[in-house]
């Protein structure tokens, strides 16, 4: 299990959980009560052995192995139901600019846009119909939230998300890898950066866990119930066909911010074996589904060079901008700029995790399409709301009597900053709704507005 060594350095506890999960696929290999959801196993829960060192594998992989060679795929050809075009380049010396338009089988999405998460299949507060009206072309779920529960089978059998969740717009599913990937034990590897990682705890008040990383994929348990769940490429790939999104994502790993080199590029080559198996897997039934490659390199320009070089070479659908971004949005920043000239022109991207509206004002500039984070209506529930001249901490006394709009200078919802205050001071569920659709709104016209400011060769 190097990789998995190499991913985060052992403690006394997570040795513990090792020799767990290693019991743990001993006992599904033998076991006639393994359940398969989704195309991803789930093994039900075993009695602990004595604590035992992992066996090796029989031919470990070496850690900078080189993925499949691009003559072992079929060449990229257009897509009947998913298209792009790019229909205005800013003009403004320097820009990276562009104003575009994603065709799916459930809408079209102008961008560059704002992608809203539902991290559950539901944007937390707000319904389908508040946030169409909100102006979302396309929501993201994560696949990982959807393996635990309800699991990709119930979906299907409702029909895919779109009737599961009665959505109409367009959706884009991840792998579940940024939240498996989070589920680590902190070691002094982790420290500040733009994604931040929230742990999740069980039920029964045990912390969800990653208990193994190796060529095959990962193993965690599962916060829900306690189950253990393997998430590996084609796995992955099943289960969001299974979910039946429009643009789907492989699986890739996700290294914390400080690490080597060494490490790193362990990683963005581990990255690259997993995402060539999840495509191969994807090609076998399409689906009506785009799948987007996820370049790697942590700020590394020679290693985002290297994964941006291998992936376009792939018959992918589109790019995402994963792994680690950087401590900040100046490092961020820095590094998209020297990125962005790698990726095709005629292909879509998406910037995985951030879109705070400050960052959305940096990145357009460089050529970012669309980009999903749960900020907005995270921010709200807590009392934070978008307006032009800086957020409003609606919680403060000073807006007991103020009964102007949220933003003088963006038209959102038909309600006071004075009645805001109330709701939010008496607890009132109302204040989540109106706080995210609020935020919502704002997110979408500010992007309406980048768009317009192309169109004039303002940025």
């Amino acid at each position: 299990q190097a990789t998995g060594e190499e991913y985060r350095k052992s403690s006394k506890s997570r040795k513990r959980n090792l020799a767990t999960c290693v019991h743990a696929e001993q006992a599904r290999r033998t076991a006639d009560d393994t359940e398969a959801v989704g195309g991803a196993a789930f093994l039900k829960r075993q009695k602990q052995s004595p604590i035992g060192k992992a066996k090796e594998e029989a031919t470990p992989t070496d850690p900078l192995e080189l993925p499949p060679p691009t003559d072992t795929f079929p060449p990229w050809e257009p897509r009947h139901f998913f298209g792009f075009e790019v229909v205005y380049h800013s003009k403004r010396p320097g820009s990276r600019a562009r104003i575009g338009r994603i065709t799916t089988p459930h809408g079209t999405i102008e961008t560059p846009a704002f992608v809203p998460v539902g991290t559950n299949a539901a944007l937390k507060a707000v319904d389908e119909r508040q946030a169409r009206e909100a102006g979302t072309q396309l929501m993201f779920c994560n696949t990982y939230h959807l393996l635990v529960h309800p699991g990709p089978d119930v979906v299907k059998r409702a029909g895919g998300l779109h009737k599961f969740m009665n959505h109409e717009g367009a959706i884009i599913t991840d792998s579940g890898g940024f939240q498996v990937f989070s589920l680590a034990e902190p070691t002094v590897e982790d420290g500040p950066e733009m994604k931040s990682r929230a742990k999740r705890t069980s039920r029964e008040g045990n912390s969800a866990s990653l208990l193994r990383v190796s060529e095959a994929g990962a193993l965690f348990r599962s916060y829900h119930d306690g189950r253990t769940i393997e998430l590996t490429p084609e796995s992955s790939v099943a289960a969001q066909k299974s979910l039946g999104s429009d643009i789907i994502i492989p699986l890739d790993e996700l290294p914390p911010y400080h690490i080597t080199r060494e490490r790193l590029h362990q990683s963005v080559r581990l990255s690259h074996r997993w995402m060539a198996r999840s495509l191969k897997a994807h090609l076998k039934r399409p689906m009506q589904q785009a799948m987007y490659a996820v370049v790697h390199g942590g700020t590394d320009e020679e290693l985002r060079h290297e994964s941006a070089r291998y992936l376009s070479s792939l018959p992918f659908d589109g790019f995402a901008i994963g792994g680690s971004l950087g401590r900040d949005r100046k490092e961020m920043v820095e590094m998209l700029s020297f990125l962005m000239p790698h990726l095709p022109d005629d292909k879509p991207n998406h910037l995985l995790g951030i879109a705070d509206p400050d960052s959305a004002e940096a990145v357009v500039p460089l050529g970012i399409d669309t980009m999903d984070s749960c900020n907005p209506t995270r921010v709200a529930r807590h009392g934070l709301l978008l307006a032009a001249d800086g957020p409003v901490k609606i919680k403060q006394s000073r807006y007991l009597d103020d009964f102007g709009p949220i933003d003088p200078k963006t038209e959102t919802i038909a309600h006071s900053r004075s009645y805001l205050h109330h709701l939010f001071k008496q607890h009132e569920p109302l204040f989540m709704t109106l706080a995210s659709q609020h935020n919502l709104i704002y997110m979408h016209r500010l992007m309406a507005g980048l768009r317009q400011r192309i169109l004039n060769d303002e940025i």
